[in-house]
C-alpha cells in the first residue's frame, strides 16, 4: 500500500466512523421515543375502556339511585374531562402539560368514582344487581391494566430520558430536537391508595 492509499483510508475512517456513530445514536433515540409512545398507546387503550365503562355504570346505577342525580352527573362530568384530557395527551405524548392535565383529570375521575361507590353502599339492590357486578369486575380489571400500562410507560420514559441526558447522546438529542418526556405520575396522594371497587 502506498502512502496515498493509507492516507485516503485514514481520512475515510475519520469521516465514516463518526457518521456511523451519530446515525447509531440517532436511531437509538428514535427507537426509545417510539417505545414510550407505544407504551402510552397501551395506557390510552385502557383509559378509553375505563371511560367507556363509566356511562354504563352510571346508567345501571340511575335506575336504583333516583335521589343521587347530582352524584351521577358529577361522575359523567369528570369522565368527560378525563376523556378530553386523554385525547389531548394522545396528540402530545410525553408533553409535560398534557401529561399533568391527564393525571389531574384521571385523579378527579377517580375521586368521583369513589364518591359514587360510597353513595351506592346505601342501595343493597344495586350492590346485588348482576349488571352492576359485571361492570364492577370489568372496571376493577381495567384499573389493574391501567396501573400496569402506566408502569410500562414510565419505565420507557425513564429509559428515554436517561439516554437523551447521557453523554454523548445528549449532543445528538440536542441537535435533532429530542426533548425530555414527562412521566404519567399520580397527581394526588389519595390516588396512591388502593382503589376498592366494591358494591
Amino acid at each position: 500500500m502506498t502512502a496515498l492509499t493509507i492516507s485516503i483510508v485514514v481520512i475515510l475512517a475519520l469521516v465514516v466512523i463518526p457518521i456511523i456513530f451519530v446515525v447509531g445514536l440517532y436511531n437509538g433515540l428514535v427507537r426509545l421515543r417510539n417505545r414510550y409512545k407505544n407504551a402510552f398507546a397501551q395506557i390510552d387503550v385502557q383509559l378509553k375502556r375505563r371511560h367507556d365503562l363509566i356511562p354504563n355504570l352510571v346508567e345501571t346505577a340511575k335506575g336504583f339511585m333516583k335521589h343521587e342525580r347530582e352524584t351521577l352527573e358529577a361522575v359523567i362530568a369528570a369522565r368527560n374531562v378525563a376523556h378530553a384530557a386523554r385525547q389531548n395527551a394522545v396528540s402530545n405524548v410525553g408533553d409535560a402539560e398534557s401529561m399533568t392535565a391527564l393525571a389531574q383529570a384521571e385523579s378527579g375521575l377517580g375521586g368521583m368514582m369513589g364518591r359514587l361507590l360510597a353513595v351506592s353502599e346505601s342501595y343493597p339492590e344495586l350492590r346485588s344487581n348482576q349488571n352492576m357486578l359485571q361492570l364492577q369486575e370489568e372496571l376493577s380489571s381495567t384499573e389493574s391494566k391501567v396501573a400496569f400500562a402506566r408502569q410500562a410507560y414510565n419505565d420507557a420514559v425513564m429509559h428515554y430520558n436517561n439516554k437523551i441526558e447521557s453523554f454523548p447522546a445528549n449532543f445528538i438529542a440536542g441537535m435533532f430536537n429530542f426533548v425530555k418526556a414527562t412521566m404519567f405520575e399520580v397527581s394526588d396522594d389519595s390516588e396512591r391508595d388502593v382503589v376498592k371497587v366494591e358494591f
